[in-house]
């Protein structure tokens, strides 16, 4: 048999890797030579999908030996019944501490045999399960009461046996937790099915430890409740978990019986099943383990601290006197609704998080799920925070579940639905390896395994449910998770932890608020401001004053600063906020909008935080802002009407220097427009190019009319007929905010007028359009660039008609050529631009193509262009302009094939790259996926260079690859905030990478 073969029959090929295991197979009769046997295809296969089929085989190994004859009815049930095949497997892959259980009770293997319930097991068939094994008469009154039920076993016996009960509902419940791991086609438990199981049971455990303590103490003449607290009170519990408990006797005359039973309860249910805390009692440790119900509601009323009201919101009665219980609840829980009141609430609940994160040993936050940052902890305190705070009068919110809690939250509007979805997914996945890592020995705890810990991460992972995903192994994938979970578990306790408390201070009064500085620092701090202090003086400057304006700013700011918070810079985004308000403080509509439009501030606070150059066009062109109403018209203007528009503003002011300023006005409005679309995600790539090109083409033929009237008053006559000729971007249709405008002028004498004038006049008339454009503002720069006429900067401004068609003929080099092939008229006269494309259309699409020699011209000027222009210090990967696989590369490649091709392929004379890249696809010159990768990778690099100059405020084709602008640059782009931002580096680097490799084969071969 050869290696290969071999490799596939192994048992490793079913994860099976010890030694012994296919000694062990064939010990089952379940492997033959050359693989499984045929009638055990199922079990292999089944063992293969255990999260440790070494550790289940062992444990089947074990039940065999543990059984004797017995085997054979078990083996029977495996191999026919999938529910038992799932269920015992389960659990002997996940968990030795349940197989030691099972190899020393091997007849349990029953609980799990195709007769078991499919439905978990409800709360009054385990208290009568359990109360039965200690001989206690569930029919009878609850244990714990005068009247009440008591066990009948001896101390030592019913110990023995209620751990025994107590221990094979666990093995139930976690068979029916992990069975679809192993048989993916049985039902998946919901997570609240199963800690509400888990806590049911606590409460059966409660009640059956209970009345073996009252049949120790003898008859009872007093009532105890046991109220359950924690996660048992909101039913919510791990699989293992101190039960937290609070007890309440009647009557006071009767309080050391009643001592002495809760005494025992706790000692009983501590050997046999969990132990019992009784910490969460008034004063703690230090009082009484007893209280009367008075006592309670007297501590509670002058002494209890914050978290002991925050204690309460999940306390629930659970055995024993359970009318005095709820009577407990009545008095004590409506106190939870006031503590938010109280002078110290605020302090004391993020004191208690900070003294929860402090107890996490050093080294370890990262992997804690329970304590550290993003743990399951930073979820439960958001989240009663929230019902502390807005619960007081929303009687919705008093939910005791996480989950339930949450989701209240979601519904009242207090927490968004997106956050609220995350945060419930979140929870529930870190509860689930919360779940899985205790299974795993039955011991409490909650440490997430050590990067390298390669076997604990494959267990932890297959346990749960998650698989390798063709790149990554499935404790690879299981890390990624876990720390995506864990970040956005952060990032949202911080967002919604802080965020009542900023309403709260907003709404009170100046002189009434008792926040410190340093206090609310802290809070900006962990909303995310890295200057807390700078964001406190742009709070104070903004609602200084007793002013209607100043009144609704402090009415807007919390919200405005929550939604910064979650933009990629909120001190950016604060300081722009303040400029813009101050630069519009007597525009009466301007603060109405934002406080009677939440669509209008919750825009603006993510341009705000996310691009510089939002704020610097907001200043001077405010009239955009109602324009973020109303995403229909923000998006949806016509170019075709903007020019228009332009055209005739322009043309009602006879100085050319007024004339340029209404259209630097325009040009201003509708820039700032198509921005605010583009980062709001309104537009796509195609029309915010469109948009961008027409628009500067519209602002050159306005300047090119008010220049002509002016030289024409000046020398008395128009010589000459002037056309403007795009040429790069522009004549490709492609602008980017931070693109020139690259241009050609061509004129044609008038009758009367030779050469020489035509060209004087036009020159004249060029030479003023780019000094009225380039003129000092505080717009974005409007450049002519005319660098690429013939002969460059010492070639004359502007050319006849003629002239260029001779010096093309005589002078013209190949890369002119390759430069006409994105030439287009775009302003001035309309025929002599037509005459001038008709002109070029044979030079740059030349007869026969290109020949060798300057085919090889043509790449070393690239390959030149790559060394000499790249910017020092620069990543090369990360230039979106002249990077490996950026848009010089794809540009080039498409206009050597134009250049040697669209001589015959008309469908090739195009100026967009967009849409020769597709005409080439198409006529066979680029295969299909080339076509694809080149598309896709100038579309990405044009959104980059675009997203970059909005985040930055001045242009860049450098993107960058760390720290807060790249972050800003992913938001930029349209993608999600959780979304990490390397995720995004990584896509650019391998989208260029591969356009590059494209590049080599189309280009350079």
């Amino acid at each position: 048999m050869s290696n290969r073969a071999h490799a596939a029959t192994s048992p490793a090929r079913f994860g099976l890797t010890e030694e012994r295991a296919e000694e062990q197979l064939r010990g089952f009769g379940w492997w033959q030579a050359g693989g499984p046997a045929e009638h055990a295809a199922d079990l292999v296969g089944a063992l293969s999908r255990s999260p440790d089929p070494d550790l289940a085989l062992r444990g089947l190994d074990r039940l065999r030996d543990a059984l004797g004859a017995g085997w054979d009815e078990l083996e029977r049930a495996i191999a026919t019944e999938a529910g038992v095949r799932g269920r015992l497997l389960g659990v002997l892959g996940s968990s030795t501490a349940l197989t030691d259980f099972l190899a020393a009770n091997p007849d349990l293997w029953r609980e799990l045999d195709g007769r078991m319930p499919t439905e978990l097991p409800d709360q009054a068939e385990l208290i009568a399960d359990l109360l039965t094994v200690v001989g206690a008469d569930p029919g009878i009154g609850h244990p714990g009461t005068p009247e009440g039920t008591s066990a009948t076993l001896p101390g030592a016996e019913a110990v023995r046996v209620l751990k025994a009960r107590y221990r094979a509902w666990l093995l139930r419940i976690a068979a029916a937790d992990l069975a679809h791991v192993v048989e993916p086609s049985l039902p998946v438990p919901e997570y609240e099915d199963i800690t509400a199981c888990l806590s049911d049971l606590a409460v059966a455990a409660l009640q059956a430890a209970l009345a073996v303590g009252a049949a120790e103490v003898g008859p009872l003449r007093c009532g105890l409740a046991v109220i359950a607290m924690g996660k048992c009170g909101a039913r919510e519990l791990n699989y293992v978990s101190d039960v937290d408990v609070v007890f309440v006797a009647e009557p006071d005359s009767e309080m050391g019986q009643a001592t002495r039973l809760a005494s025992a309860m706790m000692r009983i249910a501590g050997s046999a099943c969990f132990e019992v805390d009784a910490a969460l009692r008034p004063e703690g440790k230090a009082g009484a383990l007893v209280r009367t119900l008075d006592g309670h509601v007297a501590y509670y009323k002058r002494w209890a601290r914050t978290w002991e009201f925050q204690a309460l919101l999940k306390a629930r009665p659970v055995a024993g006197d359970l009318e005095l219980g709820r009577r407990y609840v009545d008095a004590v829980r409506p106190k939870v609704w006031t503590a938010a009141d109280r002078d110290d609430f605020v302090a004391d609940v993020q004191a208690m998080r900070r003294r929860v994160e402090e107890h996490v040993p050093v080294g370890l936050g990262e992997r804690e799920l329970k304590l550290g940052r993003g743990g399951l902890r930073d979820v439960e305190f958001a989240v009663q925070l929230l019902q502390m705070v807005h619960g007081r009068t929303d009687e919705d919110l008093r939910e005791q579940s996480t989950v339930d809690a949450l989701a209240a939250l979601g519904a009242g509007g207090y927490v968004g639905r997106a956050d609220v979805a995350e945060l419930s997914d979140s929870y529930r996945f870190l509860r689930l390896l919360e779940h899985r890592l205790q299974l795993q020995r039955l011991r409490r705890t909650h440490l997430f395994p050590a990067d390298d810990d390669r076997a604990s991460l494959r267990w932890l992972a297959r346990a749960s449910g998650i698989r390798a995903d063709g790149k990554r192994s499935s404790g690879e994938v299981l890390v990624a998770e876990f720390r995506r979970h864990a970040n956005r578990v952060r990032r949202l306790h911080e967002k919604l932890f802080y965020r009542p408390l900023l309403e709260a201070v907003a709404r009170v009064p100046t002189e009434e608020l008792r926040l410190t500085p340093k206090a609310a620092g802290q809070r900006l701090a962990a909303l995310g401001y890295t200057s807390p202090e700078g964001a406190l003086r742009h709070i104070q400057a903004l609602t200084e004053g007793m002013s209607r304006r100043a009144a609704i700013q402090g009415a807007l700011l919390p919200v405005l600063l929550d939604l910064l918070a979650s933009t990629p810079d909120p001190d950016g985004g604060l300081l722009a906020y303040r400029r813009v308000s101050e630069a519009l403080a007597n525009t009466p509509w301007y603060l109405r909008l934002l406080r009677d439009e939440g669509a209008v501030a919750q825009r603006l606070a993510t341009l705000l935080g996310t691009a510089k150059v939002i704020s610097d066009l907001l200043v001077r062109a405010p009239e955009v802002l109602r324009l973020l109403a109303n995403t229909k018209e923000l998006a949806g203007r016509d170019p075709a009407e903007v020019a228009q528009s332009l055209r005739s503003a322009v043309a009602r002011h006879a100085d050319p220097a007024q004339a340029v300023i209404a259209a630097r006005s325009l040009r201003r409005h509708e820039l700032l427009r198509v921005a605010c679309a583009d980062l709001l995600g309104l537009i796509e790539l195609p029309a915010v190019c469109h948009a961008l090109s027409d628009v500067w083409s519209a602002v050159l033929g306005s300047a090119v009319d008010a220049a002509e009237r002016a030289v024409c008053a000046e020398r008395g006559s128009r010589a000459a007929r002037l056309a403007v000729i795009g040429m790069g971007r522009l004549g490709g249709d492609e602008l980017g905010y931070g693109s020139d405008a690259d241009v050609l002028f061509v004129c044609e004498p008038l009758a009367g007028f030779d050469d020489s004038a035509a060209v004087k006049y036009a020159s004249a008339v060029a030479e003023q359009v780019r000094k009225l454009l380039s003129a000092p503002s505080q717009d974005p720069a409007l450049h002519v660039d005319a660098d690429l006429r013939p002969e460059g900067r010492n070639g004359p401004l502007a050319r006849t008609l003629e002239s260029y068609r001779s010096y093309y003929a005589q002078w013209g080099e190949t890369w002119e050529f390759q430069a006409l092939l994105r030439a287009r008229y775009v302003a001035g006269d309309a025929e002599l631009g037509e005459r001038f494309r008709e002109m070029i259309d044979p030079i740059r699409y030349p007869e026969g193509g290109l020949d060798h020699a300057e085919v090889v011209k043509i790449r070393r000027i690239k390959a030149r262009v790559e060394s000499e222009r790249m910017p020092k210090g620069g990543d090369p990967k990360m230039n979106a302009k002249l990077g490996r696989g950026g848009l010089a590369d794809v540009e080039w490649t498409l206009q050597l094939l134009q250049l040697q091709h669209a001589h015959r392929l008309p469908e090739l004379r195009t100026t967009s790259t967009v849409d020769g890249l597709a005409a080439a696809g198409a006529a066979g010159l680029i295969g299909p996926e080339d076509v694809e990768v080149l598309d896709g990778a100038w579309k990405l690099a044009t959104r980059a260079r675009n997203a970059v100059t909005l985040v930055r405020g001045k242009p860049t084709d450098q993107v960058p690859s760390q720290g807060r602008e790249l972050a800003a640059t992913v938001r930029a782009l349209g993608y999600s905030a959780s979304m990490d931002p390397g995720e995004f580096v990584d896509t650019y680097r391998r989208t260029t990478r591969r356009a590059r490799a494209a590049v080599e084969r189309l280009f350079y071969t």
